[in-house]
């Protein structure tokens, strides 16, 4: 099964990325030469505002057969799978894919933000247990930098964006990728009971080989 998720921006997204063009334009006619800084500032963000626009692609993927695809819960998601439990777990895994049209944070701050999200039943923080590898996919075409994360222990992130309610999930497993792209990075996230995730280890790191930006 092939999928491919369109990611050039929507309408009222393109219409936004103008709305802040024109007004870092004013602010560029604004700068006096004794604001160096802020004509830099300024420069800096016009060009990433228009570089958001002029970026359009999709990003294609090949889940395996057994993921089930789940309708998205939410605009910033672009897709998201059930991975089936394995024998003696009791809830199944997801996989949820994020793009947050060309922003989201630096590599590092998603890093130290998915740690965060784990704590560790004996108390050692879990950057200490926390592995990370970078790799580079689709070499044929045009190179796409992945790094990935992989952090066991107890699942605690917020139930909700902003909510004081945090799940508490002990022999848990959070495994998640950046996939750096022409139209800004995509973000991976795996969560799922410790020998669930384990079980689709190797069919998770085929379908990020598979992902491409087309």
């Amino acid at each position: 099964m092939r999928i491919v998720a369109d990611a050039r921006l929507t309408p009222v997204a393109v219409a936004e990325r103008s709305i802040t063009i024109r007004y870092l334009m004013r602010q560029l006619e604004n700068c006096k030469l004794s604001r160096y800084g802020t004509l830099v500032a300024t420069t800096a963000m016009l060009a990433a505002a228009i570089t958001a626009i002029a970026q359009e692609g999709e990003l294609a993927f090949d889940p395996p057969v057994e993921w089930m695809q789940n309708s998205v819960s939410s605009p910033m998601r672009l897709a998201q799978f059930t991975l089936p439990r394995a024998d003696g777990d009791i809830e199944d895994a997801e996989l949820v894919i994020f793009y947050f049209g060309g922003s989201g944070g630096t590599v590092e701050a998603n890093l130290q933000r998915w740690t965060s999200q784990m704590i560790q039943p004996d108390g050692q923080p879990s950057a200490e247990v926390a592995t990370t590898t970078s790799f580079t996919i689709n070499k044929d075409e045009e190179a796409l930098p992945v790094t990935l994360l992989d952090v066991p222990g107890i699942y605690a992130a917020a139930v909700r964006p902003g909510s004081g309610m945090r799940y508490h999930k002990p022999n848990f497993r959070l495994k998640a990728a950046v996939v750096e792209t022409p139209a800004g990075p995509y973000f991976f996230k795996l969560t799922g009971p410790d020998r669930t995730v384990l079980a689709w280890n190797d069919q998770f790191g085929t379908f990020l080989e598979s992902v491409r930006f087309q």
